[in-house]
């Protein structure tokens, strides 16, 4: 037995040397790749994936044959399913095409971004894919085609007319997307909803609704400016309204104090007129006391013979009825009688003078 285990050392040992004779194989990771090693014989060790994920930007060394290689893109990466023929990943119609939840047919561009988790690489090679492409092919792809577009049905088809119901459904998806990925070792960082269309026959209906719309809004726009333009003409004619009235009632107060004010001032030259009335009337009937006393008739007389002082008295007979009628003339009387005449007029003109001063 002794010899037995002594010949199996020695001849592992000339099956290393053999093999390293034959030289080692280095092998790199890129500055976005994680590297896997794959034992396909244990001589040491057991065989199969190795757990160990090997970082980005290093070199490393293995024997050939008894190593495999493997490494993986860690950066993002994204999926365009497009209707065009010369972008996106197929180079081919390659959008989403499905009937929203009102039974319309739309068609939907979308972009699937993602990104290999570098822990899960060792599992991905053992249980998924054995490079990035048959990953982003067979999982990834498979995947992101088939739930988003039951996400994305459940709109209406007018509602995919709003960015943030679209945006909505895009966040759904990637939450979705993420619970049947990331078991595989992928996790979904964005869900991005780009051109979206649909059948020609209800597109031509929605361009002419729109269309109705724009040219609804345009009239309720019309109407709207027209009534703010009618109340801003209300408020100036309002405006001017106050003025005038304003202007008005100032006008009237003056007037009122200017009214006032003359009648206040007539009614005391009112009162002035009736004072000096009252002492004119109570001189004249004093003087009409005085004249009927004993010494009125004598100064009525001298008042009379003052005016006619200096005065040529004519006496011309008449005959017929006509001219003086030297029998009947009284000449006490008619001096008299041209005495208060002489007396009221001078009266007469003392009164014009005062009233004029």
């Amino acid at each position: 037995m002794k010899s037995l285990a002594k010949s199996y050392v020695i001849n592992a040992a000339l099956l290393a040397m053999l093999l390293l004779n034959t030289g080692c194989v280095f092998h790199r990771t890129k500055s976005n790749e994680v590297g896997v090693r794959t034992r396909n014989m244990g001589l040491f060790q057991s065989r199969g994936i190795e757990q160990q994920v090997y970082p980005p930007a290093g070199t490393y060394m293995f024997l050939p044959v008894l190593n495999s290689w493997n490494t993986f893109d860690v950066n993002l990466q994204n999926i365009q399913m497009t209707q065009s023929s010369v972008t996106g990943d197929m180079y081919r119609q390659d959008d989403l095409r499905f009937k929203t939840i009102d039974g319309n047919d739309i068609s939907l561009d979308l972009t699937i971004s993602y990104r290999v988790i570098p822990e899960k690489a060792p599992y991905i090679l053992g249980h998924v894919a054995r490079n990035d492409q048959e990953l982003r092919d067979k999982i990834v792809r498979a995947i992101a085609r088939s739930r988003p577009r039951d996400i994305f049905a459940e709109l209406e088809t007018e509602q995919f007319y709003k960015a943030e119901l679209r945006a909505q459904q895009a966040e759904k998806a990637r939450v979705l997307l993420n619970e049947l990925l990331m078991p595989y070792g992928v996790i979904v960082e964005r869900v991005l909803t780009q051109t979206y269309r649909y059948n020609p026959a209800y597109q031509q209906a929605i361009e002419e609704k729109e269309i109705a719309e724009q040219k609804i809004q345009k009239f309720k726009s019309s109407v709207k400016a027209k009534r703010e333009e009618y109340l801003r003409r209300i408020e100036q004619a309002k405006g001017e309204v106050n003025k005038m009235i304003a202007k008005v009632d100032g006008e009237f107060e003056r007037a009122s104090i200017d009214a006032d004010a003359y009648y206040q001032k007539q009614e005391n030259i009112s009162k002035a007129i009736m004072e000096e009335a009252k002492a004119e009337s109570e001189g004249i009937r004093k003087m009409n006391q005085a004249l009927a006393e004993q010494g009125g008739k004598v100064l009525v007389k001298l008042k009379m013979a003052e005016a006619l002082n200096g005065k040529k008295i004519f006496l011309v007979p008449a005959s017929s009825g006509q001219g003086v009628d030297l029998k009947t003339l009284d000449l006490n009387r008619f001096i008299e009688t041209e005495g208060v005449r002489r007396l009221a007029e001078e009266k007469g003109k003392t009164k014009a003078s005062g009233a004029t001063k």
